[in-house]
């Protein structure tokens, strides 16, 4: 279990834009709103760049957060996205009461 940082200020309001649907954004932004920890090979690497679909979700407000991660076969470590449960459940109970 990784240590968690207190916020000393409040996040922003939670309003973030949805992308446009049938994109590669979006497909990560669904996969993220099930709790999956998403890395580029978990993403598929026959797809351009994870990194600028979590950016555009970034742009349009959604609090993805990331870190580095070791991964087998690889030199380095590579990003892992992923959204905080309380914005998912956020979602949820903004989808379920429309």
């Amino acid at each position: 279990m990784q240590p968690t940082q207190f916020e000393l200020l409040a996040r922003p309001a939670f309003r973030p834009t949805w992308p446009a649907s049938n994109t590669l954004p979006a497909e990560a932004l669904a996969r993220l709103l099930t709790g999956e920890r998403l890395t580029q090979p978990a993403f598929g690497t026959n797809r351009w760049r994870l990194a600028a679909y979590i950016k555009q979700l970034k742009y349009l407000g959604w609090p993805v957060e990331a870190t580095l991660v070791r991964y087998p076969e690889r030199a380095y470590p590579i990003a892992q996205y992923w959204l905080p449960n309380d914005i998912i459940m956020k979602v949820r109970a903004l989808r379920s009461a429309a």
